[in-house]
């Protein structure tokens, strides 16, 4: 089969389009002919040398796509040869074929192109287990998404208007502000022009939101506890403005303030499982009525990763990315 390969750390030039040997499929996977495979920041981190894959996972980039069915394992009951099925993968997405395990394959959303259901996986379960499985963000309650015009944000703001929430996003420019509110956001904010944690507070008089997904890391960490509502909760998917910080912990301690992290990649096979099982039922629904839809902002032959990679780290695109073998 053909495969982006890595062939050094690097530029995006680095990615080149190669032959490498089939997959082959365990007992409990399923083989998947891939007709789109989406981009996310992790794939450029990894480009890098920045986030190796986790041990056993594909050497190959790619952490969700969507194709059909080829091949079943023998203890795999659900799926069969010639399903049309979308997958959250551990790595693996940048090539016509790739094995996953049966669990942590979904059916394509009714309503959606077989194209398109790659732009969800990722987002879906990433969105579903931070915000809502671990932060519990409820109708009622209001919602920051820092980068609210990315893959992940334009989802999380789908979602979170779908359960009940007043959504707040943060994007760098007016076209992706607008897109945003287009999307249901109820408080747009220009990070370059605005300081988002007054905003924040003169959007709510002055209590804070109650839940904050956060890309940024550092530089917004003391921001972020400032624009915390009591018993707020932050949780951290990324650190693009760097790892390290300092902050003022009695502020933590007197807004009863949690703060998590958590990745996707790295989680146990039954984890995924679990969050995949819950992203049907929760998530597939939303799809399903209209009220999520895909936001793909282009789609690029897989023989041109590397121009894929040049546009998500222009920053310029809105939604996701997609590659098509």
């Amino acid at each position: 089969m053909k495969a982006v390969v890595i062939t050094t750390p690097g530029a995006p030039e680095v990615l080149q389009l190669q032959r490498v040997e089939n997959p082959k499929i365990g007992d409990d996977e399923v083989l998947i002919n891939v007709e789109a495979t989406a981009l996310n920041r992790a794939d450029t981190l990894q480009r890098k040398g920045l986030y190796p894959p986790p041990p056993g996972a594909s050497p190959y980039l790619g952490l969700e796509c969507a194709g059909i069915v080829e091949d079943v394992g023998k203890n795999v009951t659900r799926w069969k040869i010639g399903d049309q099925v979308c997958a959250l993968l551990s790595g693996g997405g940048y090539a016509e074929k790739v094995a996953v395990p049966s669990g942590q394959v979904l059916p394509v959303p009714p309503g959606i192109s077989l194209k398109d259901a790659a732009s969800f996986p990722e987002v879906a379960c990433t969105v579903w287990s931070t915000v809502f499985m671990m932060s519990h963000l409820k109708a009622g309650e209001t919602f920051l998404i820092h980068g609210g015009s990315s893959g992940i944000g334009t989802f999380a703001i789908q979602m979170a208007k779908y359960i009940g929430a007043r959504v707040f996003v943060t994007a760098g420019s007016d076209e992706k502000l607008s897109f945003c509110n287009g999307l249901g956001a109820d408080v747009c904010i220009n990070y370059k022009t605005e300081d988002f944690v007054a905003r924040v507070k003169e959007e709510t008089g002055g209590k804070g939101v109650d839940v904050i997904l956060d890309s940024i890391g550092a530089p917004y960490f003391q921001r972020n506890v400032n624009s915390l509502n009591i018993d707020g909760r932050i949780f951290m998917i990324g650190f693009q403005g760097g790892s390290v910080t300092e902050v003022n912990l009695t502020s933590i301690f007197a807004k009863r303030i949690t703060v998590q992290g958590a990745g996707l990649r790295t989680r146990s096979l039954e984890n995924k499982a679990l969050i995949v099982n819950e992203v049907e039922k929760n998530v597939w629904p939303a799809i399903a009525s209209g009220k999520v839809k895909p936001v793909v902002y282009k789609s690029f032959p897989m023989s041109e990763a590397a121009k894929a990679h040049e546009l998500m780290e222009s920053s310029t695109h809105i939604g996701k990315i997609l590659l098509i073998p």
